[in-house]
């Protein structure tokens, strides 16, 4: 006898389900489904070229920082291109930015509530009281909102930012600004790494109760940053194996070559695998590829973590804490790239746009995001996005097949299995509106 259970997942980045085959008492496999579709690759064709900086970021209101700068970077490839130094100053502190929104979000408001038992970050405060971490939400609101300021800074506005053109930047950053944000990370920085601390604890006592959700299977860990500073993209990806056997590397252009993709029936998400294996992006394989995170405060934290779980460390659970080192490292980048003079200099460069084919690399929050255009006549002709979510979704079934079998037996089903399901997925903090074209 077959039986499917299904389960909705929230605080999650869009809308999708988890779907439990079990057959006689043993589980057969776990599906990770997207609900949604959005369909940019679509819709884009025929529209003019120079407007995708503009109107690819819609695809997400979490994730737009990356597909503006993605974008552009696609466009310049295509037009042969190279942006001012400065400007990629300010590119780069517009996607810290976004790495410290994103991780706060995640840690806080998504999968903190996984470890303190409760439905909500709010709900949570209630629970506790303030003898515990006093206002919780208020703390976590509080360093999202540097995240928040940091995009508006750098990029003209929070959500769908508009600052960063083909060639380079529209204008740089007030020295005066710079200053008044910079006391501002400061007063952040050890409020984050206090509830950081308390999220630290939680999580080794909800290891010591399920586990590390860890499996046997190998796969592939994928990034696309600086080995001596992770939030600093770089021009390829690397692919390393699981038990560090083998490591390739390959430009954006060179993708098709390497990843395989797959089409998946009930799903709007399509999956992609490296020789025939699943995929880790995200903040675990960033702290597993990287060698330091180049700041002082987020170095520690990485030492700690490397000697407590060993390296590379494959726990699912995992990510989480990798988040929190990442929100750290990126407040103290913040600092230190707001040190700089952002004001002066040459800010772009001119440009004569081509027909031709871009393609446009960066490492979003959660994982390698590529973008390419096929330019004609001064129009999409095709666009395809490679979105990190698409990356993790064999693994991200793996990992809820591992878990559920710990919750599924002969006589019974446990209770827990929905709860479980949901630690997972959140785990892997995947963005379903950016996974669906």
């Amino acid at each position: 006898m077959t039986t499917t259970i299904q389960f909705p997942v929230s605080r999650i980045e869009g809308h999708a389900k988890v779907i439990v085959d079990i057959s006689n008492g043993q589980v057969r496999s776990a599906r990770f489904l997207a609900q949604e579709y959005r369909g940019f690759e679509q819709f884009l064709q025929g529209m003019p070229a120079d407007q995708m900086p503009v109107i690819v970021p819609r695809i997400c209101g979490v994730c737009s920082t990356s597909h503006h700068i993605a974008a552009v970077e696609a466009l310049e490839d295509a037009y042969g291109v190279t942006p001012p130094d400065i400007a990629k100053k300010i590119r780069h502190l517009m996607m810290v930015g976004q790495l410290v929104q994103n991780q706060a979000t995640s840690l806080f408001f998504f999968t903190m509530p996984d470890k303190l038992q409760a439905t909500s970050i709010f709900g949570a405060d209630e629970n506790l009281g303030k003898e515990t971490l006093g206002s919780i939400s208020k703390k976590a609101m509080a360093i999202r909102k540097i995240g928040t300021e940091l995009i508006s800074l750098a990029g003209g506005q929070f959500i769908h930012p508009v600052k960063a053109v083909v060639g380079g930047v529209v204008s740089g950053i007030d020295r005066d600004a710079a200053a008044v944000m910079q006391e501002k990370i400061k007063k952040a920085l050890p409020l984050a790494c206090n509830l950081f601390d308390e999220y630290w604890k939680l999580t080794e006592k909800l290891a010591e109760t399920v586990g590390h959700w860890e499996g046997d299977d190998p796969f592939y860990y994928m990034v696309a940053v600086d080995k001596h500073d992770p939030t600093l993209p770089v021009d390829y990806i690397t692919m390393q194996r699981s038990d560090n056997s083998e490591t390739v590397t390959f430009s954006a252009a060179d993708y098709a070559e390497h990843l395989q993709f797959h089409r998946v029936q009930d799903s709007f998400s399509s999956k992609t695998s490296f020789n025939d294996l699943p995929i880790r992006a995200n903040s675990l394989a960033r702290m597993n590829l990287i060698e330091n995170p180049g700041t002082p405060i987020a170095t520690g934290y990485l030492e700690r973590f490397r000697i407590e779980f060993g390296t590379p460390a494959h726990q699912i659970l995992l990510f989480d804490l990798c988040r929190g080192i990442e929100l750290i490292n990126g407040l103290e980048r913040a600092n230190s790239l707001l040190s700089e003079n952002l004001q002066e200099g040459e800010m772009n460069v001119p440009v004569t746009p081509r027909d031709g084919i871009g393609y446009g690399l960066v490492e979003a929050p959660r994982g390698p995001l590529i973008h390419n255009f096929h330019i004609k006549d001064g129009l999409i002709e095709k666009a395809g996005f490679v979105i990190p979510t698409v990356h993790n979704n064999f693994a991200i079934e793996q990992a809820l097949t591992t878990m559920a079998k710990r919750y599924v037996s002969e006589d019974r089903i446990d209770l827990g299995l929905d709860k479980a399901m949901g630690w997972v997925v959140r785990a892997f903090d995947p963005c379903i509106a950016c996974a669906t074209h």
